[in-house]
């Protein structure tokens, strides 16, 4: 059995899969970045083994993606996480042509070939506004939960309008409307409609096709599905592996490599 792993190493969270030889998932990990990112990434791609059950050895080829790709040390090679989601998100729903990557820091529009690969992209990478930074911010200053913000978001009435996605500006917004007693549902729902418009204006410069796979951290968050869907005035994909996606891409990149690192292993001089 020939193994691939992947190891997003990302801002806040570092992701770690595993795949088998039909490319399916064996086994995910997912830990805090913390101060040390060559460290997180082992500890990901260690616990991924253990979860699988698997010797480090076992794993036949590692490719390192995300912002700290080049501290995975112990990997073999790098990708960038752009080209990964759209890996990723294709192997899941081949039908995909367009990518919205939503992470801690930065947002990604993605558009996809119909193999999978990365036709044109554009991305929030100066600014963290529109992105699960923002969203940790609003849930701060409201007081809420961020598990719960998605989901409080769509009991919204009368969503507020926000003067800016700033995150740096969000919390005296936030609070001159907590200062109205505006609720906070109406609060956050103006959050996630402020975010949606934001990635919508990244979506157009690829342009908008179906279909449309929503990845990253912040896909878990309902409030956020659901206000995509209204500006895109479309479905998107969204699967419970949306935040492991772009390890999802790296490892099916290892797989391939580590299949092709044993061709040619078993097509040397000396072998029968």
């Amino acid at each position: 059995m020939t193994y691939g792993a992947g190891v997003d190493v990302g801002s806040t969270q570092t992701k770690a899969v595993i795949v088998d030889d039909a490319g399916g998932i064996v086994a995910r990990a997912l830990i805090a970045t913390g101060a040390n990112v060559t460290r997180a990434g082992e500890k990901a791609f260690l616990e991924a083994c253990r979860a699988a059950g698997l010797p480090r050895e076992a794993v036949g080829y590692v490719v390192g993606t995300g912002y700290g790709r080049y501290k995975v040390s112990f990997g073999d090679a790098q990708i960038t996480e752009i080209t990964c989601h759209a890996r990723g998100a294709h192997a899941l729903f081949p039908g995909t042509r367009t990518v919205i990557d939503m992470g801690g820091q930065d947002t990604k529009a993605i558009k996809v070939g119909p193999d999978g690969s990365v036709v044109d992209f554009s991305m929030n990478d100066k600014c963290a506004a529109g992105t699960g930074r923002f969203l940790t911010a609003a849930a701060d200053v409201t007081g809420v939960g961020l598990d719960e913000i998605g989901p409080l978001s769509l009991a919204a009435r009368t969503p507020v309008r926000l003067t800016s996605v700033c995150t740096v500006f969000v919390e005296s917004d936030i609070m001159s409307y907590l200062a109205q007693r505006k609720t906070v549902e109406d609060i956050l729902g103006g959050v996630h409609k402020a975010i949606a418009a934001r990635t919508m204006s990244l979506v157009r410069r690829v342009g908008v096709e179906d279909e449309i796979t929503f990845t990253g951290g912040v896909s878990r968050n309902v409030g956020m599905v659901r206000a995509l869907e209204a500006v895109l005035g479309r479905p998107i994909n969204v699967c419970d592996d949306g935040h492991f996606m772009g390890a999802l891409g790296a490892a099916l990149f290892a797989l391939e490599r580590a299949r092709a690192r044993g061709a040619a292993l078993a097509g040397s001089p000396g072998r029968s």
